[in-house]
């Protein structure tokens, strides 16, 4: 059998996504029998970038380092997956949209607890403007979103293309594995997850907890809900939200909330937007997100802050 040339990069991530290949378990060995991985920084000490059938880029774009090994490994293959939420849309380091990297760079080495105030390092990769998913840098061919991947969905996406055919692509949410059941009942506010105990079978919304599942992609077979944390949104932005540009997280678990729990849309959205930076984590620097009419999180955040400063 001739096996498929293998590539993988890790750009600025945490290095879950290639963890996650291990978690493969047995199912990796049928991986290895089919590929031969060419480039893989936790696994082969080659610097450079041979040419391959198939490359999985993990993590988001955050250097000029970054940027260079991204171009190299998009000429060096035929095909390149977008590997985890920081490749697909920017992941939590994406948060470093909100803020001019000048600022970022002074408050974790100019005025941070650890270190002397206007000490700074010498050879630091110079820091892009912004941070940027892959696809904002060069062409992507398949998006396998996650933090990490599930297992599952790795091998789908490896096993089908080693074979020469199109991976299985779902528009269902994390809501569709989900066995909780969605009830019409009354709340008088929203509660935040460290409230109470909620019930085991009920859906949080109806409860009057903010899950993020009706809105996320499901690339997870929702392990969260079913034991019994919410959704966060780590595989990013559902379907309907990423192709519809007047449809936005905020709005879409209002309306779902308001109808389940009779609490007024305003008072939803306004928590969502107080806690946006938790709730928009994954994906926040994507232009499918903050190119939306109805997107405003850097006002929200600024707003917020102000508001502090008054009260205190």
């Amino acid at each position: 059998m001739t096996q498929v040339k293998l590539s993988s990069e890790w750009l600025s991530g945490c290095g879950g996504c290639h963890v996650g290949i291990v978690d493969l378990h047995d199912k990796i060995i049928n991986v290895f029998e089919a590929v031969d991985i060419k480039h893989c920084p936790v696994l082969t000490d080659v610097k450079d970038y041979p040419q391959v059938n198939i490359a999985l880029v993990e993590g988001a774009v955050r250097t000029e380092h970054d940027k260079e090994m991204l171009k190299k490994i998009r000429e060096s293959t035929d095909l390149l997956i977008a590997f985890g939420t920081c490749a697909v849309f920017g992941g939590p380091s994406g948060i470093g949209w909100l803020h001019e990297k000048e600022d970022i760079f002074l408050k974790v080495f100019g005025k941070g607890p650890t270190t002397h105030e206007g000490t700074f390092p010498g050879r630091a990769p110079t820091m892009e403007h912004s941070v940027y998913p892959v696809d904002e840098i060069v062409p992507v061919d398949l998006y396998l979103p996650g933090c990490p991947p599930h297992p599952s969905f790795i091998f789908e996406a490896l096993n089908t293309l080693v074979q020469g055919k199109e991976p299985r692509v779902s528009h269902r949410t994390v809501c569709s594995n989900c066995t909780r059941k969605i009830e019409k009942r009354d709340q008088d506010r929203l509660k935040r997850i460290s409230e109470g105990v909620p019930e085991e079978d009920v859906c949080f919304l109806s409860q009057g907890y903010i899950c993020l599942g009706s809105v996320t992609l499901d690339r997870c077979l929702s392990p969260c809900p079913q034991k019994g944390m919410i959704c966060t949104g780590c595989n990013g932005p559902s379907i309907n939200i990423l192709i519809e540009p007047n449809r936005d997280i905020r709005t879409e678990l209002a309306e779902r909330m308001h109808l389940l729990t009779g609490l007024p849309e305003d008072v939803i959205e306004s928590t969502i937007k107080e806690f946006a930076k938790t709730l928009y984590s994954y994906a926040l620097a994507s232009p499918l997100l903050y190119q939306k009419p109805a997107f405003h999180l850097r006002e929200w955040i600024t707003k917020k802050k102000e508001e502090s400063k008054w009260q205190r």
